[in-house]
C-alpha cells in the first residue's frame, strides 16, 4: 500500500514532468512574430544610384509637362517606391515601371494595390539597360548624368514624338525642349526636364524641283535650299518630334514629317512638299 508521504512526492513529481512535457509543445504552436512592412530608406543604395524619392510635387510637374493623357502608354525607368506611375495611372494612363530591388517592386505593387490602380500600374523587377521600352510613348527617369547618356541612343532611336520627361538630371548636349522648377513641398532635386524625341531628317530633300539640304543636331536644324547655282541658307530651323519649322528669307515653313515625306504649309497658306532623296 503507497504511504501518504510517498504518494504526495508521486503527485508532485508527475506535476513536474508534465510541467517540462508540456513547454515545448506550447513553444512549437506560440505564432511567429509579425514581420514588418518593407520601408526604403533616403540614400540607400542600389544597383547604379542611391535611392531619394521624387516629391509629389515634382511627380505633377513631370506629368503636366508630359501632357499626359490616358492614351499615352507610360514607362517609368527606375521606378523606386512606385510614385510617379502610380500617379500616371491614377491619370487614366497605362503605367510601367522597371526597377531592379525586388523589394521596390513590391512596395510598388502594394502601393498600385492601395491606390486602385493596380490594373493599370504595373511594376517588374528588370535592369533598364536589359529592357524593352519600345512601346512608350512617355518616358521618365531620374538617373545621373552618365547614365542618361547612356540611355540616350535608346531613347533617340524612340518614334518621333516620343516625350521623355527626367528629374533634375541632364542629357549632355542634347538640350531640354522646356525646364521647370517646383518650390512647394520639395527640398531638393526639384527641377524637371522635358525632350521631345525628333524625327531623323538629316541629308537631302527634293522640294518642287529643289534640293533642301538638311543637317541635323538632335532638334536642332541647319541648311539651304539650292535651285542651280542659287543658293539659300534656312534659319530658326527646329523639329518638334515629327514637325518640323524653318525660314527661308521671308518665308516660313511649317509642317510633318512622315517617314519619307515632308509637307506643309508656307507662310500660312502656300503649300509645300518634300521628298527625301535616294541614296
Amino acid at each position: 500500500m503507497m504511504t501518504m508521504s510517498f504518494r504526495r512526492s508521486f503527485i508532485v513529481a508527475a506535476a513536474i514532468v508534465g510541467t517540462l512535457l508540456a513547454g515545448p509543445a506550447c513553444a512549437q504552436t506560440a505564432s511567429p512574430p509579425a514581420v514588418e512592412p518593407y520601408s526604403p530608406m533616403v540614400g540607400q543604395s542600389g544597383k547604379d544610384v542611391v535611392w531619394v524619392p521624387t516629391s509629389q510635387t515634382l511627380v505633377d510637374k513631370m506629368l503636366d509637362m508630359a501632357q499626359l493623357t490616358p492614351q499615352d502608354r507610360l514607362v517609368d525607368l527606375g521606378s523606386g517606391d512606385g510614385r510617379l506611375a502610380i500617379t500616371a495611372a491614377k491619370r487614366g494612363a497605362q503605367a510601367r515601371g522597371i526597377e531592379f530591388n525586388p523589394d521596390m517592386v513590391e512596395l510598388a505593387r502594394r502601393q498600385a494595390r492601395a491606390e486602385g490602380v493596380a490594373d493599370r500600374a504595373t511594376f517588374e523587377e528588370a535592369d533598364i539597360f536589359e529592357s524593352d521600352f519600345s512601346e512608350a510613348t512617355v518616358v521618365t527617369l531620374f538617373l545621373l548624368p552618365t547614365l542618361n547618356l547612356k540611355l540616350r541612343p535608346v531613347l533617340l532611336d524612340m518614334p518621333a514624338g516620343t516625350r521623355i520627361v527626367a528629374n533634375s538630371f541632364d542629357m549632355g548636349d542634347w538640350k531640354p525642349d522646356e525646364t521647370a522648377d517646383v518650390t512647394d513641398d520639395c527640398l531638393s532635386h526639384c527641377t524637371a526636364l522635358k525632350w521631345t524625341v525628333p524625327a531623323k531628317v538629316a541629308g537631302n530633300w527634293q522640294m518642287d524641283g529643289k534640293t533642301l539640304e538638311l543637317t541635323q543636331n538632335f532638334q536642332m536644324l541647319e541648311g539651304s535650299l539650292s535651285e542651280g547655282s542659287s543658293t539659300r541658307p534656312i534659319a530658326d530651323g527646329r523639329l518638334d518630334g515629327a514637325r518640323i519649322r524653318f525660314s527661308i528669307g521671308d518665308d516660313r515653313y511649317l509642317g510633318e514629317v512622315d517617314d519619307g515625306t515632308m509637307r506643309g504649309t508656307v507662310n500660312g497658306s502656300g503649300r509645300w512638299t518634300a521628298k527625301r532623296a535616294l541614296p
